[in-house]
């Protein structure tokens, strides 16, 4: 059969826009964000730009902080609060697309100069989907929501698959991968340690810090830690969600036997002390010296590295037979290496002090012979 000059000339053509398209669909995958929107991202993704709550975080575990081309101005202040910033801080000499911070929360960053980095995608958290589709419009870059479930607070599940969402954008699948398989090993070591324990010990944790710094009435109904170790809250049940903040009446009644101070509100806790030391040491804990520190839960949300070194450290305190193998210093280690890639339990120390130490304003036992 003959064909035409023209007619193959069609053909032809029909099969170049046909190769055309297949690679183009062989670059641009569509993934499925934490809100549930479609996003189609080409690949491969080299400028991101992360906004909101934890986001940037996610991105350092993924090890992908090489791709961030702009960062909330947040991330350059208060260089020794958060460790992934700790392990990079590089971070904080890059271009500022927007302010960040508790106010900023949900809102749109600088968009002129978000568009003077050029990022391909935005990674974002607490950002409502129409704003996302806002940013989209403004930016010309591809938006992705990331989550960590309520409001400082840890919902794992939740932080799991965000992790997912950012690994597959970013071809990084395999370090998401990683990155919760190890975490899932340290739960499942706690759960080991803690599996024949008759009577759970009663705790209350105060001090944890949302939208800002409070003292020894903020606490958390479900605080991981706890509840990873099987620890009785002493705050379970209270308030709507998972913070919640404890009267002094509450408190009082609820009478905890051992108490951990976050150190994000030590400073608080102290002023406080200071003003009613009679009202402290009317508490169990405080009158048998079992109170004791440990490093930011919180800080812009929760720290999932940190949040497992205070979990030893409080299975080292409150459980020390069940926990005497383990050295304190080089499990942190050990978890910020394996997280954001260095070990920070030295710098950790020089910033918040000692974990599960009692802190030295408060007057114990032995200071009252």
């Amino acid at each position: 059969m003959k064909y035409s000059g023209k007619l193959i000339c069609l053909i032809a053509l029909s099969a170049v826009l046909l190769l055309a398209g297949s690679v183009c669909a062989a670059d641009t995958i569509t993934l499925t964000d934490s809100a549930g929107r479609k996003v189609a991202i080409t690949q491969p993704v080299e400028r991101i730009v992360c906004l909101g709550p934890g986001c940037l975080r996610l991105i350092v575990y993924l090890q992908a902080q090489d791709k961030v081309v702009g960062v909330e101005a947040l991330e350059a202040r208060y260089p020794g609060s958060r460790p992934y910033y700790m392990a990079h801080p590089e971070i904080g000499k890059l271009p500022v697309v927007g302010p960040g911070g508790v106010p900023a929360i949900g809102g749109l960053p600088d968009v002129e100069a978000l568009l003077n980095v050029r990022p391909q995608v935005i990674f974002a958290t607490y950002l409502h989907p129409q704003k996302a589709e806002q940013l989209e419009a403004l930016s010309g870059a591809k938006v992705v929501l990331l989550d960590y479930g309520p409001f400082a607070s840890f919902d794992p599940d939740v932080l799991f698959q965000s992790l997912r969402i950012a690994g597959k954008a970013l071809g990084k699948e395999k370090r998401a991968d990683e990155v919760i398989e190890y975490v899932n090993s340290c739960l499942a070591d706690m759960k080991r340690r803690t599996a024949d324990i008759a009577k759970p010990a009663q705790a209350y944790v105060g001090g944890i810090g949302f939208k800002g710094s409070h003292g020894i009435d903020s606490s958390d109904a479900g605080y991981v830690p706890f509840t990873w170790l099987g620890i009785d809250n002493a705050a379970k049940g209270l308030g709507k969600g998972s913070h919640c903040f404890v009267s002094q009446e509450k408190l009082m009644s609820l009478n905890p036997e051992i108490i951990f101070v976050d150190t994000a509100g030590l400073v608080m806790l102290e002023g406080d002390y200071d003003k009613r030391p009679e009202y402290y040491q009317s508490l169990a804990a405080f009158k048998n010296g079992r109170v004791y520190t440990l490093h930011p839960f919180n800080w812009y949300t929760t720290n999932l590295g940190t949040t497992l070194v205070d979990a030893y450290a409080i299975g080292k305190t409150v459980y020390s037979q069940q926990f005497a193998d383990v050295d304190l210093t080089a499990k942190a280690d050990e978890i910020y290496q394996h997280l954001v890639g260095k070990p920070l339990a030295g710098q950790m120390l020089e910033v918040y002090g000692p974990l599960g130490q009692n802190p030295s304003f408060i007057k114990m036992p032995e200071q009252s012979k």
